[in-house]
C-alpha cells in the first residue's frame, strides 16, 4: 500500500479528507493557483513634519487593529573608545526607573494599556522601541517623556543590568559567527567608530552610574532625532498629542551623528585562524549604493538571484548541489553614508576552499551569464511579495519607515519602491550583475582552522593576518 492509499483508507475510516487527498485529484497534484496580483498599500493618510524642539514625526493611519507603534531613533554616535561600554549600559536601564516612576511603576502604566517600551544600541544609534492600545497612546507618550527626560539611572540597577551584560558578551564573544563579524569590521573600517558593535565585557565592567547618567544628558536629544508613529491614530491629533507631550525634552543641541565611512574596496581576503575550528566562516564584502540611489531597484534583484533568497544561484550551488554549506546568504547592509553587499557562508573546514572557489565562481556568472528571465520574474515577485508582507502590520510598517525615516526618506518612498521594481527590466538587472558582482569589487575575511590555509592560499587573494 502506498503512502497515498493509507492516507486515503484512514480518510475514509475518520470521514474526513487528508490534505494529501485534497491536494491531489485522479490525474495527479491538484495544480496551484496562480498569484493573485500584488497591491501596495495607496492612500495612507499621513503627516510628516518636525516639532519645535527639532524632532522629526512622521505619524501614518494605519486602523487594522486599534493599536500605536511607536520608533524613536536618536542619532547616538562616540568616538570614546568606552563610549559603546557606557551606551550598552545606558539602553539595559534607561527604562529601569525615572524621578517619577520605579521600574515596576513603568511596567504596571504600560500594562494597563497593553503596551510596552523596548531600548536598544548599536554604533549609529539609539532606538525606543514599543506599543500600546489606541486608547492608551496619551499614557505610552507620557512614560516615554518621562523616560527621555527623567531616567535615573539608580546605582543598583546599573550594577545589576552591567553584570548581566558582562555575561551575555562574554558568551557571544566565543560565538563563531561574532568573532568573523568583528574581524570582517576592522578589515573593512580599520578603527571607525561604526566597527564598536559589541563593546569588550571588561569596558562594560567599569561604566559608573554616573558616567551614564552624563551620557544620557549628553547624547538623548531630539535635534536630528526621528520618531514615527504607526496605527488607529489620526496623524494630525497624534502629532499635535505628542508635541504636547514631548515639550519638555528639548535641547538647542544635535544629536551626535557618525563621521562617514570609508569605501569598501577589493582587495584580499583575510585569514584569521582559530584554532581547532571545526567550521569555517565566510564572508566577503563590497561597496553597493543606497535606497535612494536610481540603480538601487535593480541591484536588490540582481541580489536576490545571487544569493538573496532559498532558490537563489548561490544556494543551489554550494548548498543543494554541493552540500559544503547549511546556511548560505547575501544581503545589502545599509550604512550611515550608503550601503555594502555582504555574502556569507559558514563551511565545514575541509571544503572551506571549494566553498570559496565556488562562491567566486557564482559572482563572476552573475554578470558573465546574467540571470534569465524566469529567474527575473522569480526574484521581482519575491521582492515585492517580502516587501508587502513586511508592511502588511502596523509593526512592520513601523519598523519599516523607522529605517527609512533615518535616511532622510518618506512614506511615499515606500509605497512607490513596488512599482520602481516592477520597472526593473532585465537589462538592467544584468548591468546591476556586472557592476556589483564582479569578483573583483570583493574583499573579505575567513575565520577557520589554520590548516587549511595553504589550500586557500593556492586560490589566491587569500593572506594571513
Amino acid at each position: 500500500m502506498t503512502a497515498f492509499d493509507a492516507a486515503a483508507a484512514t480518510s475514509t475510516s475518520t470521514g474526513f479528507r487528508t490534505a494529501t487527498e485534497i491536494g491531489h485529484t485522479e490525474l495527479g497534484p491538484r495544480p496551484l493557483p496562480p498569484l493573485a496580483e500584488q497591491r501596495a498599500a495607496t492612500g495612507l493618510s499621513s503627516v510628516d513634519t518636525v516639532l519645535d524642539n527639532g524632532l522629526r514625526v512622521v505619524a501614518v493611519h494605519a486602523p487594522a487593529v486599534p493599536m500605536v507603534e511607536l520608533r524613536l531613533r536618536i542619532p547616538f554616535a562616540g568616538t570614546d573608545p568606552l563610549h559603546a561600554a557606557r551606551a550598552e549600559v545606558l539602553a539595559a536601564t534607561i527604562l529601569t526607573g525615572t524621578r517619577r516612576r520605579d521600574r515596576v511603576a513603568i511596567d504596571t502604566d504600560l500594562a494597563l494599556v497593553g503596551g510596552e517600551l523596548d531600548a536598544g544600541v548599536d554604533p549609529e544609534r539609539l532606538s525606543i522601541s514599543g506599543n500600546a492600545l489606541a486608547s492608551g497612546f496619551d499614557t505610552l507618550l507620557d512614560v516615554l517623556a518621562d523616560v527621555l527626560t527623567g531616567a535615573t539611572y539608580a546605582e543598583e540597577e546599573v550594577g545589576g543590568e552591567r553584570g548581566r551584560l558582562v555575561e551575555r558578551i562574554a558568551v557571544a564573544r566565543s560565538q563563531p559567527s561574532v568573532i568573523a563579524r568583528e574581524a570582517l569590521q576592522r578589515h573593512r573600517y580599520g578603527d571607525h567608530p561604526f566597527t564598536r558593535e559589541m563593546p569588550e565585557a571588561a569596558d562594560v565592567a567599569t561604566v559608573r552610574a554616573e558616567e551614564v547618567r552624563e551620557l544620557h544628558a549628553a547624547g538623548v536629544l531630539p535635534r536630528g532625532s526621528v520618531l514615527v508613529l504607526v496605527g488607529d491614530i489620526e496623524p494630525a491629533e497624534a502629532v499635535a498629542r505628542l508635541g504636547s507631550a514631548l515639550s519638555v525634552w528639548s535641547d538647542e543641541r544635535e544629536a551626535v551623528v557618525l563621521p562617514d565611512l570609508p569605501h569598501v574596496t577589493g582587495g584580499d581576503v583575510l585569514f584569521v585562524p582559530r584554532a581547532g575550528a571545526v567550521q569555517s566562516q565566510l564572508r566577503l564584502t563590497a561597496q553597493a549604493v543606497a535606497r535612494t540611489d536610481p540603480r538601487y531597484p535593480a541591484l536588490q534583484l540582481a541580489n536576490l538571484a545571487f544569493g538573496g533568497y532559498f532558490s537563489s544561484r548561490l544556494v543551489e550551488n554550494i548548498r543543494e548541489g554541493k552540500g559544503y554549506t547549511y546556511h548560505a546568504r547575501s544581503s545589502v547592509e545599509f550604512t550611515p553614508s550608503g550601503a555594502t553587499l555582504l555574502v556569507e557562508s559558514d563551511t565545514a573546514s575541509e571544503v572551506t576552499a571549494p566553498a570559496l572557489l565556488e562562491t567566486r565562481y557564482e559572482l563572476a556568472r552573475l554578470g558573465v551569464v546574467p540571470p534569465t528571465e524566469s529567474e527575473v520574474d522569480s526574484v521581482r515577485q519575491y521582492a515585492i511579495g517580502s516587501l508587502l508582507i513586511a508592511t502588511a502590520s502596523q509593526s512592520g510598517l513601523a519598523s519599516q519607515l523607522a529605517a527609512l525615516v533615518s535616511l532622510g526618506l518618506n512614506v511615499d518612498w515606500l509605497v512607490e519602491h513596488p512599482a520602481r521594481l516592477a520597472r526593473v527590466t532585465a537589462e538592467q538587472i544584468a548591468e546591476a550583475a556586472l557592476e556589483f558582482f564582479s569578483p573583483t569589487r570583493y574583499t573579505g575575511v575567513i575565520v577557520g582552522d589554520a590548516e587549511q590555509l595553504p589550500l586557500l592560499r593556492s586560490l589566491g587573494g587569500v593572506i594571513s593576518s
